[in-house]
């Protein structure tokens, strides 16, 4: 590690500090989610039974194909289509086996919330039209025909079905869900990054997506298709064949223009008239993923870290705390540190606490690969304390940290910084999987005024979203890193300490 010393971390704000006035939804459901207060107990919510994989009204086609099946191929484009089972395997797919869960990566970055409507053209392992997959069975259920003319690839709408991450944490849960969606794009396109041209866009009008998709607006849901539970859209991948034209306005219009495509099954429990905060973080989630003024969107080609294989993304994880002591080295944290800070333009910021003999808070060093001192002193404890009281983090590695997003922050800006973050920490934990490092996302965050803490304006760089890295065991006996005395504890009374792993439940 580098020993330039840039200051020493100022006092952290308590956790009792007044938070900035909020006169609309979105600055007072910010600052709640931020505040210390605790979610209300509420009975665990058990995953429903998929609601694509009714029977459907479309005749064109199969109700539902195995995408890595005989079938799954189209023969007009056999050997040089986009191998759909191969993409949806590696970014979506639920683990095989009966304890298989959608939770690869939990605490924000869950992959339960998440649904992928694949809207296709020529040139993919299926026939064009319109489907939604089922990540447990690996089958794509068709919901209509293609868009006229439609060109080459595949597009995908990803959307979040709120209920189970509102059940579990109230008023926090809508940033998760973003994050969320933002670790499945990462996923997506890391997937697709080595056989199609891939572009990524975390901005296009929520509403476009929806019709795009053959979706109701979410206020119109329920209304619509009574009985089940709305998805909200938030992000879109496009795959284009290898050779192909990769447009930078991927063809959303031609499939907004198609009647909706067939509805869900109805299931119970589904409510029409959900509990107050599943309603409001469902409307917050519309509102956030309005966007007018560019409905289409803003595009950005994505690629994949070089040492990232798909046996790293099919194997990757989120390690148990116990495995996350040791401090990585330098060398690859400063990669992966390089790697969250280069995915996206315009995102938040990146730093990395790390413990060890010489604990700090770590930037990019300034042109060039490395780590720079931003702050000496183990801010560990502290970020334990802010992550719901979760203490394992005091002892981790290292963290990951994205930051900015200002409490008075336009929507676009709370969209873009969470899906941004979201994205980023998925590509970073798939680098660090490369590497050989141990991972878990840290997605909840309370009080955490970064800038605050460090001396700057209160209010205006939050941390959102974290990733708790450690190196690897050098044998099974090798001791745990113990973790130095805390250079500037906490000065706030804690938060209710959250057991280790508390964030895995749904």
């Amino acid at each position: 590690m580098p020993h330039t010393r840039d200051r020493t971390a100022a006092p952290v704000r308590g956790a009792d500090a007044a938070l900035p006035a909020a006169p609309d939804l979105l600055r007072t459901s910010l600052a709640d989610a931020r505040s210390p207060r605790v979610p209300k107990l509420s009975p665990y919510a058990p995953e429903r039974p998929f609601p694509w994989s009714g029977p459907t009204t479309d005749t064109a086609g199969p109700t539902a194909t195995n995408v890595d099946g005989p079938t799954a191929t189209n023969a007009g484009e056999r050997g040089t289509a986009i191998d759909l089972g191969r993409v949806l395997r590696l970014s979506l797919a639920a683990p095989l086996g009966p304890g298989g869960r959608l939770r690869p990566v939990p605490s924000a970055g869950a992959l339960h919330p998440v649904r992928a409507h694949l809207l296709l053209g020529p040139g993919c392992s299926l026939p064009p039209g319109r489907y939604t997959y089922d990540p447990r069975t690996h089958r794509a259920h068709r919901r209509g025909p293609a868009a006229d003319r439609v060109p080459p690839g595949a597009l995908v709408v990803l959307t979040v079905a709120a209920s189970r991450t509102v059940a579990h944490y109230g008023h926090r849960a809508w940033p998760l869900l973003l994050l969320d969606a933002g670790h499945a794009a990462a996923s997506l396109a890391l997937a697709g990054a080595t056989t199609a041209g891939v572009l990524v866009s975390l901005d296009a009008d929520g509403s476009l997506l929806s019709a795009a998709a053959g979706l109701p607006e979410a206020p119109d849901w329920q209304r619509t298709w009574p009985g089940t539970e709305p998805e909200l859209p938030l992000a879109a991948v496009r795959l284009t064949p290898r050779g192909g034209p990769c447009e930078t306005e991927p063809p959303l219009g031609a499939w907004a223009a198609l009647p909706r495509a067939s509805a869900p099954t109805p299931q119970p429990g589904a409510d029409t008239t959900p509990p107050r905060e599943l309603a409001a973080a469902r409307h917050l989630l519309h509102h956030i993923a309005e966007a007018p003024g560019r409905p289409g969107g803003t595009w950005h080609p994505a690629s994949r870290p070089g040492e990232v294989t798909d046996e790293a993304l099919e194997t990757r994880r989120s390690a148990p705390p116990d495995d996350l002591k040791r401090p990585p080295a330098s060398e690859p944290l400063a990669q992966i540190l390089a790697t969250a800070r280069s995915v996206r333009p315009g995102g938040p910021s990146w730093t990395v606490a790390v413990g060890g003999a010489e604990p700090a808070l770590y930037a990019a060093a300034p042109g060039g690969p490395g780590l720079d001192v931003r702050a000496v002193g183990d801010a560990r404890p502290t970020l334990a304390h802010w992550a719901a009281g979760q203490q394992w983090i005091a002892t981790s590695g290292a963290v990951l940290l994205a930051h900015g997003c200002p409490a008075n922050a336009s929507r676009a800006t709370v969209r873009g910084s969470h899906l941004v973050a979201g994205y980023a920490a998925g590509t970073a934990q798939a680098h660090a999987a490369a590497l050989g490092l141990r991972s878990r996302p840290i997605g909840s965050w309370q009080q955490a005024d970064l800038g605050a803490a460090l001396g700057d304006t209160p209010g205006r760089d939050w941390i959102v979203h974290g990733l708790a890295l450690g190196a690897p065991p050098t044998t099974p006996a090798t001791p745990a890193t113990s973790a130095p005395t805390p250079a500037t504890p906490p000065t706030a009374s804690a938060a209710p300490a959250a057991p280790s792993g508390e964030e895995e439940r749904p």
